[in-house]
């Protein structure tokens, strides 16, 4: 399968390729130019090197014949070895058609030297005439260079006058293919680029159309890609997704189909139980007849009567309200004292209960039906088993930022393993009678209503009773 990816590779590598090979030649047209330039210039630098290191020779002597001094004549040894290096490129100038006048350059060279020294030797030896005659020669022979020189560069000129208009020819050839060679680039490339598009966008709207006619809801029209790229894959996903939307449909509308028996079942059923539920007694209906039979046995004198009546009316109402409002200290004693008064009277002097209570704390938020529970485990198991009944202290004290609730019996206790388990809520106790609320439900709810842990404490002995400490914060967190 040719990707898209190799495709966008091959042309990039193509033209990359075309762009190299384009450079290499002209890099290599111009380095060839550019070399011959170079010979060119070379030979016309070397010239007028020889021009004018014999000039200076002639200044030089010139000096020394005048003040002589031994910095002359070093400056006229250096001069003198730049002429002869300057002999062996001169020689490299030579072809056929100026050999005999570069071996006369070459002698005229030669023979500057020669007089030179010759005049500086006769200026030693105490003769200025003689010296001052070898200074006109060496004059004479500048000159002579100097004509040469002239001529020898005329001569380079008129030899490479062909070269220098085919490169001028060659220039204007090679703009002139620039030109072309750029339209034609840019055509392939445009050609090319709308090649490799059109196999791209084509496939593209095929699948945009594809799309939407999915979008309208028709799922039988068949997508058909004929590339051999990710798009032909990509083609024949959707097909297979157009045939998973289709089979799911069928499906989902199966499934709606049964879900819609199912509610009507569902209906009747609710329909059945609204009308047993009917025929139940309602909690309300059970508290106001309370009131009604309390406020007969009060009517008929039975006033003992009437309180324990008055008491469970007002404990039924307190338990049918939601476990998860808030409620004051002041609330909860208020309950607890109507539930040990209806337990005084089931179980008479067997039940001893002592309270002791900070009445500056009783506007502590708390859970509702917190304490109930927690006496009426104490009463199931410290009173309830014992013939001799048994004592139950109930005490708020105020401890800085918290309030201390102590729940204490004298009844059996229990382990240290069943205290670890009570707190976990890995057991579950018994749970009371009245409210069916167990103790680990009362965990549970103080350390959601408080947002912290440690707030429950159990001190228990086996044969020795036990004490369970509620540490609540003043203020909910």
């Amino acid at each position: 399968m040719t990707t898209i990816q190799k495709k966008i590779i091959t042309l990039t590598t193509i033209m990359l390729l075309v762009m190299l090979t384009i450079w290499l030649m002209m890099t290599f047209y111009n380095r060839q130019s550019l070399d011959k330039y170079n010979g060119i210039l070379q030979r016309y630098l070397v010239l007028n090197d020889v021009n004018e290191t014999s000039q200076q020779l002639l200044t030089e002597l010139n000096n020394y014949l005048t003040a002589p001094s031994e910095q002359i004549i070093a400056s006229i040894e250096e001069h003198k070895a730049e002429l002869g290096s300057n002999e062996q490129e001169v020689w490299s100038l030579a072809h056929v058609e100026n050999q005999f006048d570069i071996t006369n350059y070459i002698n005229l060279m030669d023979s500057l030297i020669e007089t030179i020294d010759r005049s500086i030797i006769l200026d030693r030896q105490q003769d200025p005439e003689a010296a001052l005659s070898e200074f006109t020669d060496a004059t004479r022979i500048t000159n002579y260079i100097s004509e040469t020189t002239l001529a020898l560069v005329d001569q380079e000129l008129k030899t490479y006058d062909t070269f220098y208009r085919s490169i001028i020819e060659q220039s204007a050839a090679l703009n002139q293919f620039g030109i072309w060679l750029l339209l034609w680039l840019t055509f392939s490339l445009i050609v090319v680029t709308y090649t490799l598009s059109r196999s791209i966008t084509r496939p593209i709207n095929q699948l945009t159309e594809a799309a939407n006619a999915l979008s309208r809801g028709e799922f039988d029209s068949e997508v058909e890609v004929d590339s051999n790229d990710e798009i032909s894959f990509l083609a024949r996903t959707f097909n297979r997704m157009r045939i998973n939307i289709n089979t799911l449909i069928s499906e989902i509308q199966l499934k709606a189909q049964l879900e819609k028996e199912l509610q009507e079942s569902k209906l009747l059923l609710q329909e059945s139980q609204f009308k047993s539920l009917q025929s139940q007694i309602n909690p309300h209906f059970l508290f106001n007849t309370l009131n009604t039979i309390s406020k007969k046995a009060y009517l008929e004198q039975a006033l003992e009567t009437s309180d324990l009546l008055v008491n469970i009316a007002g404990l039924l109402r307190y338990n049918l309200k939601q476990l998860d409002r808030s409620v004051t200290l002041y609330d909860e004693v208020t309950v607890l004292k109507q539930y040990i008064d209806i337990q005084r009277a089931r179980f008479t002097d067997r039940l001893n209960f002592f309270e002791q209570i900070d009445e500056q704390l009783l506007t502590v938020p708390i859970p509702a039906l917190t304490i109930q529970p927690i006496i009426e485990n104490a009463i199931i198991h410290a009173i309830e088993p014992n013939e001799d009944g048994g004592n139950i202290y109930f005490r708020i004290a105020d401890q800085d930022d918290r309030v201390l609730i102590e729940i204490e019996d004298n009844g059996p206790g229990m382990s240290k393993e069943k205290i670890e388990q009570l707190l976990s809520g890995s057991i579950m106790p018994k749970e009371g009678h009245s409210t069916g609320i167990g103790f680990t439900n009362v965990v549970k709810r103080l350390r959601i209503f408080y947002n912290c842990d440690h707030l429950i404490e159990i001190q228990s002995e086996l044969n020795k009773g036990t004490t369970i400490s509620l540490r609540l914060p003043k203020q909910r967190g």
